[in-house]
């Protein structure tokens, strides 16, 4: 099976479009190698995903072609430990760093959207 199609059917992805997206910016590394949308996908093969969602290191568990509800789709994999952990802690710090932030009462100005895109890319 195709890892671009895989990865739309365990629910990574909105579209099949976007899965192949990621895998030509590099954004898909199955077995510590980066990945092409072609390439096949096996069971038992580690698959290091970057998303919107965050970073989720995850072994195959299974094969599906028809893309189904959500529980469906994560019986597909199996999500390592460390990174479950590392996924939990950054969303904590996301989380501290809004309440440090304070509240605004209006929009950002031109000037401070800039700002907040500036500081975004570097990290």
């Amino acid at each position: 099976m195709r890892i671009d199609k895989w990865l739309w059917v365990a629910r990574f992805f909105k579209t099949r479009a976007l899965a192949a997206k990621a895998c030509d910016l590099g954004r898909i590394e199955a077995n510590s190698l980066t990945s092409k949308a072609s390439r096949d996908v096996r069971v038992g093969d580690t698959l290091r995903v970057k998303n919107e969602g965050g970073e989720f290191t995850v072994e195959v568990v299974g094969l599906s072609e028809l893309r189904g509800p959500a529980a469906a789709a994560q019986a597909l994999y199996r999500e390592t430990e460390l990174s479950r952990e590392t996924r939990v802690r950054l969303a904590e710090e996301r989380k501290l760093l809004l309440q440090f932030e304070g509240g605004r009462e209006s929009k950002p100005s031109k000037r401070d959207r800039r700002d907040i895109d500036r500081m975004r890319r570097r990290g």
